[in-house]
């Protein structure tokens, strides 16, 4: 059997409350490594030596798992080292088969225990390093959260923004100190807590069911969101429009998508909503609408890496691609460029309104295959006391899947 390093999850109760197995592992470790409050806890071991993790963490974990080696290596965590923990952290730094993992029941677990919640109706979203608007792709009638709290002030926080969302009758359960003698619960709803300050421990979990207040209409996870909740000048894939593009570019897991033209950001922002975990890099050249990117993007808790100039002076630098959508300046130079970058498997997407870009299209497809559509959409507006169609210019779309 090769050498493994095993990461021990302690549960909230401490170290005392480990199984015989995990202890006899501890006590029998050559190097101890953890949180100086975990390792405070446990008895002195005669020759063991012991580590507190660096800070920060990231940058010098390289190093000292190095120095310490494997053999005789015992990692402490708290609770599950597989939910946001140190575990998943040395997985992806050691692999797979360099790690044994025992874990202890998690604070996710133990609020579900506490609230009756299933795993399969429970999203767990973890707000430790992340801003409070990562909930807003969660907001769905009667969605149970379950939210990692990064300290006292996150509750109120939450409850602020649900309020603000329009869902401030969503029911709040505050769990502290779970699993401790001194745990504690209070239950309330957002727009209750949003206007009072009681006393939350530092140690705290949130469980959130989502209840939108009377006559508000909450978006769902559907793409194409309406045009006004993104700052824009006009300079947008429309809603309508935009749901075909992400229809076309098919978000999966992970993926990364360009967004070349990006505009208001709108189509990187609804990749990163739909696709869980998928990174999206915006190429734009104006200025002004960079920054609306950035803003939009923070607005709705997703992180889109921003590229300020244009995209033919920066795809040969860019991170090759699992998609690519080009909603302006698709030149052919552009659109060449993208095919030869995109990954296999990967899918192009070209929106064209002006009839020189509906060439260079039309010219790719006979190239490199795939479909072409064209789409028009017409809106009912006001005419005087009376509703008239009123066209939008037509798109046509190309979109390509690169076989190899």
């Amino acid at each position: 059997m090769p050498r493994v390093i095993d990461i021990v999850g302690v549960p909230f109760e401490g170290p005392e409350a480990l199984p015989p197995a995990s202890r006899t592992l501890i006590e029998g470790a050559r190097t101890l490594i953890g949180s100086p409050r975990l390792l405070e806890h446990l008895p002195v071991v005669g020759g063991q030596r012991r580590e507190s993790w660096p800070s920060p963490l990231l940058p010098a974990l390289p190093g000292l798992m190095e120095r310490v080696g494997t053999e005789g290596v015992v990692v402490l965590a708290t609770g599950d080292p597989l939910r946001s923990g140190i575990g998943s952290t040395l997985v992806r730094l050691l692999g797979a088969d360099a790690v044994r993992i025992h874990p202890a029941v998690s604070s996710v677990g133990l609020a579900r225990a506490r609230m009756g919640w299933s795993a399969e109706e429970t999203v767990v979203v973890s707000l430790v390093s992340a801003p409070v608007p990562t909930l807003r792709r969660q907001l769905t009638p009667a969605a149970r959260l379950v939210v990692l709290s990064a300290g006292a002030h996150t509750p109120g926080d939450v409850a602020h923004w649900l309020v603000e969302q329009g869902c401030g009758p969503s029911r709040m359960t505050v769990l502290g100190h779970l699993g401790g003698d001194d745990e504690s619960r209070i239950d309330t709803t957002a727009e209750a807590l949003a206007a009072t300050a009681p006393g939350i421990p530092a140690l705290n979990v949130v469980a959130l069911e989502v209840i939108a207040a009377p006559g508000r209409v909450l978006p769902g996870s559907a793409p194409g969101r309406e045009d006004d909740a993104f700052d824009h000048d006009g300079q947008i894939t429309k809603s309508e429009i935009r749901a075909l593009a992400l229809a076309a570019l098919r978000p999966m897991r992970g993926q990364l998508l360009w967004d070349l033209g990006a505009g208001s950001g709108s189509v990187s922002i609804e990749w990163c909503l739909m696709a869980e975990g998928g990174r999206a890099v915006a190429v734009e050249s104006n200025l002004e609408r960079a920054a609306r990117v950035t803003a939009n993007a923070a607005a709705f808790g997703v992180t889109v890496e921003l590229v300020h100039a244009a995209s033919s002076e920066v795809i040969a630098d860019l991170e090759a691609p699992d998609a690519v959508f080009i909603g302006g300046g698709g030149s052919g130079e552009v659109v060449d460029a993208a095919w030869q970058r995109l990954r296999p498997g990967g899918r192009l997407v070209v929106h064209a309104v002006t009839l020189e870009t509906e060439a260079v299209v039309i010219s790719a497809q006979a190239a490199h295959g795939g479909h072409l559509r064209r789409v028009s959409v017409e809106r009912a507006e006001p005419l005087g006391r009376f509703l008239s169609w009123t066209p939008a210019r037509s798109i046509v779309q190309w979109s390509a899947t690169k076989e190899s």
